[in-house]
């Protein structure tokens, strides 16, 4: 099972061009879409998700059981196999999340109560909210709510799930609890995560694409895209006076403070000097050398 989306574009009425000929084969599993905000994501994810309209292109999932599904043109089709997880969504406060889950089983189509019950109950054990299923929604945290959210998405077995910007705002306990969570949903469905936290991706996905200017800069698997940067990146410790030289002289990709000192990481060939040293590249590496043009368009 796979999603084959090709030569999407969008341009809004103000004349923003939010997708450039879009193409991208999204296998089962978890699939990272990573860009910083405004870069496309979300435009993407609303396309996808038969919230919004392209201007051109193709999406159609393919291999779920049936016939190949066009997500632009089978709207309803494809909403009978789709969970959605917006960055952000609304819910009644003073409702309880058994009751609200319910409801939402009902607009799912589940109408027989045994059954539904079943599945409530089910989703409220899989999401850890089942000791908390008589609390108001009100009372919920950032990650409870969003695990709510992964309830609600899962609902009628997906088999195309697009989760937006899932873990931001979250605390460090929250985002362990909630990315175990999404790693367990994506052995079973087309997992689209879209989101500008480079860790999520690395933690969690086997396939990536870097998204920028609403155009795809590099479609990989994260393993095999650090291996190639292997050898090309250094760093050294620069006072702050330093940097803006140094950033003038050599192809800086990024900087960050370590102790009350800034380290820059360097793409190149060879050492600019000998005071860099050779650094084992990272998932952040990748991301900030191809926003830097120091990578390869597509990589296997």
């Amino acid at each position: 099972m796979h999603l084959a989306i090709q030569q999407l574009s969008k341009t809004y009425p103000n004349g923003t061009q939010a997708l450039k000929d879009v193409s991208l084969d999204i296998p089962q599993g978890m699939f990272g879409l990573l860009g910083r905000n405004g870069a496309g994501k979300s435009t993407l994810m609303r396309i996808l998700a038969t919230l919004q309209e392209a201007d051109q292109g193709s999406a159609r999932l393919e291999g779920s059981g049936g016939p190949p599904i066009d997500l632009l043109r089978q709207k309803d089709e494809i909403r009978q196999t789709l969970g959605y997880l917006p960055q952000s969504f609304g819910f009644h406060p003073r409702v309880s999340a058994e009751r609200l889950l319910d409801h939402f089983a009902i607009l799912k189509g589940i109408a027989e109560p045994a059954a539904r019950r079943e599945v409530v109950e089910a989703l409220l054990h899989r999401t850890n909210l089942w000791e908390v299923r008589a609390h108001r929604m009100g009372t919920f945290s950032g990650g409870m709510r969003q695990r709510f959210g992964v309830a609600v998405a899962l609902l009628g077995n997906p088999k195309l799930i697009i989760v937006d910007e899932p873990t931001a705002g979250l605390d460090p306990e929250e985002r362990v609890r909630f990315l175990n969570l999404l790693s367990e949903i994506g052995e079973e469905s087309v997992v689209i995560l879209s989101t500008h936290i480079v860790e999520d991706v690395e933690e969690l996905c086997s396939r990536l694409a870097i998204i920028d200017g609403g155009e795809i800069l590099l479609e990989a698997e994260p393993i095999r895209a650090i291996a190639q940067l292997r050898g090309r990146i250094w760093r050294r410790t620069v006072a702050r006076d330093e940097l803006a030289t140094l950033e003038q002289t050599v192809p800086v990709i990024s900087t960050k403070l370590l102790a009350g000192r800034t380290i820059a990481h360097v793409y190149a060939d060879a050492p600019p000097d000998p005071g860099f040293e050779a650094v084992e590249p990272d998932m952040k590496d990748v991301y900030f050398s191809v926003m830097a043009g120091h990578h390869g368009r597509r990589a296997a």
